[in-house]
């Protein structure tokens, strides 16, 4: 296995089986040039990347080598907390993202996420995974990332889980229940705690609605007699439900059946007290 092109210090590009791949692993590339032989000990990840291989190399060029090494250890974290492989495009997406935010940080700028809530609570094992890598990258880089990044972090992990839609539609769920939320406490006049176990139940209720429609899953069935008695007995709640399924009906194609909304208002309920 000989080299074609020096990245840097711990990343190589080889041509091997008529295959162009990129070879990772400390040191892998120090003191190396064209045509030297790979020490195939150093090598700890091989990537074949038909479409993006370009765009790899030219990160791995350019950004900082801790930067590249800090990514390269959170997805190999993500990888065994998540137990599944995640995409090739995660070590362009992540890094680049990871790279650009240090960057920004240390010159004191911050971005907020205002997604946070319903990300710590939908994808809440890759958030955790975020909470992880802000540690690591305290202590590597002593740069203190805050829990708006330890979002995106999350959010590029979920969608980079294999058979994973794309980002666009990672953050769009998250959106969408935002709305949902949003218009409770317009109907409601108050502020819902983002931290109760009923608000939590909501998000991931909401969610898995919103799955089956995208999936063309049947929903489950509310007696009649039951939807009539949630109108009675809950209105302001059903109301607001049915504000809900049509606001989603509205703004993204996703229809709800009726007894979805008598579900939805059992939430809305236990949330609000009301």
């Amino acid at each position: 296995m000989r080299i074609s092109k020096v990245l840097n210090n711990n990343s190589v590009v080889v041509k091997e089986d008529d295959q162009e791949k990129i070879v990772m692993g400390l040191g892998v590339g120090f003191q190396k040039r064209k045509n030297d032989l790979v020490d195939r000990r150093k090598i700890e990840k091989i990537f074949v990347m038909k479409e993006e291989s370009d765009k790899f190399q030219e990160l791995l060029s350019t950004l900082p080598v801790e930067h590249i090494d800090v990514a390269e250890e959170i997805i190999s974290y993500a990888e065994g907390q998540l137990m599944v492989p995640l995409s090739n495009h995660i070590h362009i997406s992540l890094t680049d993202h990871l790279s650009f935010a240090i960057e920004r940080l240390e010159k004191g700028y911050t971005i907020q996420n205002k997604l946070l809530n319903e990300i710590r609570v939908l994808y809440k094992p890759e958030f955790e995974i975020g909470q992880w890598a802000q540690g690591l990258i305290k202590e590597r880089l002593g740069v203190s990332i805050p829990d708006d990044e330890v979002g995106h972090i999350a959010l590029h992990l979920h969608t980079a889980k294999m058979g994973s839609k794309s980002m666009e539609n990672t953050m769009q769920l998250a959106s969408i229940i935002r709305d949902a939320i949003e218009i409770i406490e317009k109907e409601f006049n108050v502020v819902i705690e983002e931290t109760s176990i009923n608000y939590q139940r909501l998000l991931t209720h909401l969610r898995f609605a919103i799955n089956r429609v995208e999936e063309g899953e049947p929903f489950h069935s509310m007696d009649p007699e039951m939807l009539e008695l949630l109108q009675m007995k809950y209105g302001k709640a059903f109301g607001t439900a049915e504000k809900i399924a049509d606001f989603l009906d509205a703004e993204y194609n996703i229809h709800f059946p009726l007894s979805e909304v008598g579900y939805i208002t059992l939430h809305i309920q236990r949330l609000t007290g009301k």
